[in-house]
């Protein structure tokens, strides 16, 4: 496995603590400690105080001190502080990418050329959106006055991130949030604090204001319910799965607070029997397999229409064997392992249990050369009935489930037979039914002959029990402004025609 000459050197990066409050780094107070555990060894790479209640309290006030100011600054003046930080982004991006790593068990080749340059486009599009907090144009709608909407910021944000892309969930929650002029508390995955604190540490660096962006990294139940319940926290965004984000949602509901919830995924992969199946084969795998099958908009159920189910079969579970396991640090690495040893197991978990209902084609063990770490094989698994427990259940793995469909209006009836509605994808060359499924798939993205890819420029979020509201694009901004109307009287007229409703008479 990698050398330590390799690694992110966590412990000496964050000698002073996990919590990132007022522009610097601090130790927790719940006088609990939590480790990072390097996935692909078991390697515990830093230990840090967890954050308790006080150190919420402490984030937000600090947020609360800096909104007045950050809210006021000019579009051109929180712009320019965006530019700046996208630029530091920029220069640190080699550390960045090695801490993501070593973090998560992603290889490098996926954080060096996806998760990190991701972030950096998203940063540098806010810097752009944030001159553009565009309302309706102004109008004498009434005939007696003029109306114009303002967009406000809300005020202090109190974010709950993943732990499967932690540097661009932290992107995707913190960057609207800003650029809208509002002020936030992250709290990230406690199993992956790093970017986040480095996010955060290079934004104090690009001369964003101490308070507009804060870290606490603690434990769901105690940092996490605090911070969703505190009374000073206007608005919650959280990035999890459904169960966790009904929790969260009966907290904020408690409070009335603005809710933005991005939930779990069990995207359908839908191949018509007019399809390129080649590149349809080579979209499953790497649809399905990205960041070790850990994304809510992962391919997770293969619907193939019937002439092309079997050959699909073969073609996906030859392809997934050659996929190469091994330490994230090396340029041959393909597949990294799962985030955690109990992740691994729950993932083989939901195999297992499939061998007594379905065909385990390839894959379905934990790799024996590599049971230092969490590694799971790629898993192809074929002829799972539609209401089985591995079709409907989020497992978040490297395990695609490959069904047999007739007709255009099976296919899609099965594609939206989950509780789930994130994302899908739709593989034809007839530009009739690509038009069809992508206006009847539920789903908040469906791609059209590829699957996965995402862009700063266009909106990210569900429908159903995926969530509501939108990450990215200039869409976000709906979830992190105030809409107001202002209506000015154009007659200067003291005695108006509608008083006559309520004293006198015409």
């Amino acid at each position: 496995m990698h050398s330590p000459g390799h690694r992110f050197q966590a412990q000496d990066r964050f000698a002073d603590g996990a919590q990132y409050i007022a522009g610097r780094l601090v130790k927790g107070t719940s006088g609990r400690t939590h480790a990072v555990v390097d996935p692909a060894t078991g390697d515990e790479v830093y230990t840090y105080e967890l954050a308790g209640t006080a150190d919420v309290d402490a984030a937000v006030a600090a947020a609360r001190a800096a909104f007045p100011g950050w809210a006021g600054a000019t579009p051109g003046e929180r712009s320019d502080a965006l530019h700046r930080f996208a630029a530091v982004l920029a220069d640190r991006a080699e550390e960045f990418a090695r801490a993501e790593s070593l973090q998560c068990g992603k290889p490098l080749k996926l954080t060096r050329e996806f998760d990190v340059p991701g972030t950096i486009d998203n940063t540098a599009f806010f810097a752009g959106a944030a001159r553009h907090l565009q309302g309706q144009s102004a109008g004498e709608y009434s005939g007696d006055h003029t109306s114009y909407v303002r967009r406000e910021p809300i005020g202090v944000v109190g974010s709950i991130a993943p732990w499967n892309y932690p540097l661009q969930m932290a992107a995707w929650k913190i960057l609207p949030a800003v650029a809208a002029g509002n002020t936030i508390v992250l709290k990230p995955a406690e199993l992956t604090p790093l970017t986040s604190l480095l996010f955060a540490e290079a934004a104090t660096v690009a001369g964003i204001p101490d308070g507009v962006i804060n870290i606490v990294t603690g434990a769901g139940r105690d940092a996490g319910e605090h911070l969703v319940g505190h009374p000073d926290v206007a608005m919650t965004s959280f990035t999890g799965s459904t169960a966790v984000g009904r929790r969260v949602a009966e907290i904020a509901t408690a409070t009335v607070k603005r809710l933005h919830l991005e939930l779990g995924g069990k995207a359908p992969f839908v191949i018509f029997d007019d399809a390129d199946l080649e590149a349809a084969v080579h979209g499953a795998v790497a649809g399905s397999l990205i960041n070790t099958g850990q994304d809510c908009t992962a391919a997770t159920r293969a619907y193939v229409q019937r002439p092309l189910y079997e050959e699909f079969v073969r073609r996906t579970a030859d392809l997934m064997a050659g996929v190469r396991l091994g330490d994230p640090f090396e340029p041959g690495t393909d597949l990294g392992p799962l985030i955690s040893y109990a992740q691994r197991d729950r993932v083989a978990g939901f195999v297992d249990r499939a061998r007594g209902y379905a065909r385990v084609v390839t894959g379905g063990e934990i790799p024996q050369e590599l049971k230092a770490g969490a590694y799971y094989r790629p898993t192809l698994v074929a002829d799972a009935p539609q209401d089985s427990e591995i079709v409907q259940a989020e497992i978040f793995g490297p395990v695609l489930v490959v069904l047999p469909f007739d007709g255009d209006d099976e296919g899609i009836r099965l594609a939206n037979d989950t509780p789930y509605g994130l994302a899908a994808s739709a593989w034809t060359r007839d530009v009739y039914r690509a038009g069809r499924a992508t206006r009847e798939i539920k789903a908040g993205c469906v791609w059209v002959n590829d699957h996965i890819p995402i862009i700063s420029e266009m909106p990210h979020g569900g429908y159903k029990a995926s969530g509501f509201g939108k990450d990215m694009s200039a869409y976000s901004f709906e979830e992190y402004t105030q809409i107001k109307h202002v209506m000015f009287d154009n007659t200067a007229v003291a005695r108006k025609d509608w008083h006559r409703t309520i004293f006198g008479d015409r």
